[in-house]
């Protein structure tokens, strides 16, 4: 499977972890999350417990779709990571005929939507961002905080297309030089960044203040115009252009960070921003 995304999904409010399979274009979807929706289930646990007695009988009948169930890692309620039992849109409709449920043929329709959103955002990614648009909404972010993020986006992926372009490898490359841009700008590594905002698998950039995100923004415009100038080859010309790119960042939090006597680095994070609680240039 290559570059899984995960997503959380909602059923009548109810959670459904989703995992997007790019390589065969199909969700994985985690069997205790659909089973507890179908069973009513109040905890996780009686999902699990429900899911092992149900994998026994099938089992036992010499059902296929043991067989073709897969594990993968998916986010747990305690924030790690954990292998989980998945299926793909097929073999949830043959699982949904297993469990006697009211919410069988409503599960159905939903489950057919999920996988039309992700055909529509793959033909059309502004049908993407006008959905994580609705989802900031919905959680209380300000108009002003989503315009940046929204934007952000953007600008992030220009930067990774060029990293692609010179030859960085997804995944471990990307972060080392993810890391040294925020150490350079902000003095702090993602991680350490993470740390310091009280966060611990929560996306760093949906909790940043707007000056956050706009320095980092300008840190990835530099260095994505500084690449398209110097066409870095390979990951360490990349890392000096992302350094240099930092710097302009760092020069103009310096800058604003004498203007105002207040730090730019922000202990505020989502629950705040949620709130509209927002007081840009906070002092850290």
């Amino acid at each position: 499977m290559s570059d899984p995304k995960s997503a959380l999904r909602l059923f009548e409010d109810r959670r459904v972890r989703t995992v997007w399979d790019e390589e065969h274009e199909k969700w994985w979807l985690s069997i205790v999350d659909v089973v507890g929706v179908l069973t009513d289930q109040p905890t996780q646990r009686g999902a699990a417990l429900y899911w092992g007695k149900l994998k026994q009988r099938l089992h036992e009948e010499g059902s296929e779709l043991l067989t073709k169930c897969q594990q993968l890692k998916m986010p747990a309620s305690d924030g790690k990571k954990r292998l989980t039992d998945v299926a793909d849109a097929e073999q949830i409709l043959r699982l949904v005929q297993s469990i006697p449920s009211k919410k069988a043929e409503p599960f159905k329709l939903w489950l057919a939507k999920v996988g039309n959103e992700r055909i529509d955002e793959t033909l059309d990614p502004e049908l993407s961002i006008n959905r994580a648009i609705q989802n900031y909404r919905r959680l209380g972010y300000s108009e002003s905080w989503i315009n940046q993020r929204v934007k952000s986006i953007e600008v992030r992926k220009a930067l990774t297309d060029e990293w692609d372009r010179g030859g960085v490898r997804q995944g471990e490359e990307y972060a080392v030089l993810t890391d040294l841009m925020s150490k350079t700008w902000s003095g702090l590594t993602t991680r350490e960044y993470k740390r310091h905002k009280g966060l611990k698998k929560e996306n760093l950039r949906d909790n940043m203040t707007n000056t956050e995100l706009v320095l980092n923004m300008l840190a990835e415009v530099a260095a994505t115009d500084i690449s398209l100038v110097r066409q870095p080859a390979g990951f360490e010309e990349s890392a000096v252009v992302a350094a240099e790119g930092a710097k302009a960042a760092k020069a103009a939090r310096d800058q604003l960070e004498k203007s105002t006597g207040k730090s730019a680095v922000s202990r505020l994070n989502a629950r705040d921003l949620g709130q509209n609680a927002l007081e840009e240039g906070r002092d850290a």
